[in-house]
């Protein structure tokens, strides 16, 4: 069995960098460069550029393909129209989240999906078999990348790209870059204002190289996916496999914005709407930290600082570069919410870590 890590179309280019890589749902990815603390204040001040092309490409076509998907996925298509993207989930029968990802409705009968990478296989396969016969699904993984632009100067780097840059928030256009057709989503996973750029793999190294130039002008650098987790879980984005699983629904992890409960069918409706009435036993949580230290995933979660009463578990943790202090995403039992309002302890080594409840997200900023 070859367990060979995939590489992007651009592997070689982070290389050249200097670029720290490690795997990422299968792929070989860059963590850092310079470093993930310089890359996410890069992203926060002026922009920095991540090559996200491990991310699953799914299209669906034939007639009727937006009303069919719409009877599979949680969220409703019918909410968008054509040139929007919308997020929206894949559940099971018992409401757990298969998989998180962004639709991108380019007609009736033509849309785009893009899942998680490592979840990119699965939802290909779960959406041939749940879909009717007479629509195709393709797997476009191998064929296109994803250069995603990030940070308050982004517009001026597509600019610079001759690329599309006056889209309103989670809506894209299509443009042409070195005589190819690309497609530019006014979309992002750091909360800042960004563009995520699909392109076919024969021009994503010049791409890519344009967009790293045009961003060092512009007093950004190429960021990896270690300061992308440090921007997303700022923001309170969920990542799947750590905030959001088959073992999680998005009851349970305040996600029920992006279900549609109105719609007569959707996987894993009867289970989500059975909780939505009864009360998830357990609910998603962000915590800020009052004393020393920094929670990370899997760190169980106290009602008292004698770590005697456990009512849950860290789900993301790190260290806030913008709040200098630790954040943490954490799965806590209702009761224990409703008992102690106020705060909780993350076990960090045997300590006790003060923690206080706070909203999301953590660092005052919004990509629209």
């Amino acid at each position: 069995m070859d367990n060979a890590l995939q590489h992007t179309a651009i592997y070689s280019e982070h290389e050249a960098l200097g670029a720290k890589c490690a795997d990422f749902g299968g792929w070989e990815m860059p963590i850092e460069y310079a470093g993930a603390v310089a890359e996410h204040d890069a992203a926060r001040s002026a922009v920095g550029v991540f090559d996200v092309s491990h991310m699953g490409k799914l299209r669906i076509t034939g007639a009727g393909a937006v009303s069919a998907l719409n009877a599979v996925v949680t969220s409703e298509l019918g909410k968008i129209t054509a040139g929007q993207a919308q997020y929206s989930m894949l559940c099971n029968d018992k409401g757990g989240i298969i998989d998180d990802f962004i639709i991108y409705r380019f007609s009736d009968d033509d849309i785009f999906v893009i899942p998680n990478a490592a979840n990119a296989s699965e939802v290909f396969e779960a959406l041939r078999k749940a879909l009717p016969n007479g629509l195709n699904v393709t797997n476009e993984h191998e064929e296109f990348g994803i250069i995603a632009i990030q940070g308050p100067r982004s517009p001026e780097v597509l600019v610079s790209l001759n690329l599309p840059n006056d889209l309103d928030y989670m809506s894209f256009s299509q443009a042409t870059y070195e005589g190819q057709s690309v497609t530019v989503c006014r979309t992002g996973y750091t909360g800042e204002v960004g563009f995520e750029v699909v392109a076919p793999n024969e021009i994503l190294r010049t791409l890519w190289t344009a967009a790293v130039n045009a961003a060092g002008e512009q007093g950004g650098m190429p960021a990896g996916l270690g300061a992308r987790d440090l921007l997303r879980t700022e923001m309170g984005y969920p990542l799947h496999g750590q905030d959001i699983s088959p073992l999680i629904t998005p009851v349970e992890a305040l996600l029920g914005w992006s279900v549609g409960w109105a719609k007569p069918e959707f996987h894993g409706k009867d289970a989500l709407t059975t909780m939505r009435e009864a009360g998830a036993p357990r609910k998603r949580v962000a915590l800020k930290s009052v004393g020393r230290g920094i929670p990370r995933a899997h760190m169980d979660v106290y009602a008292d600082d004698e770590l005697t009463i456990k009512v849950g578990e860290v789900t993301s943790g790190t260290y806030s570069p913008s709040l200098k202090q630790g954040i943490a995403l954490a799965l806590i039992d209702s009761a224990a919410m409703d008992s102690d309002p106020s705060g909780f302890y993350i076990d960090v080594r045997g300590k006790a870590l003060e923690c206080e409840r706070t909203s999301l997200p953590f660092v005052d900023s919004s990509p629209k």
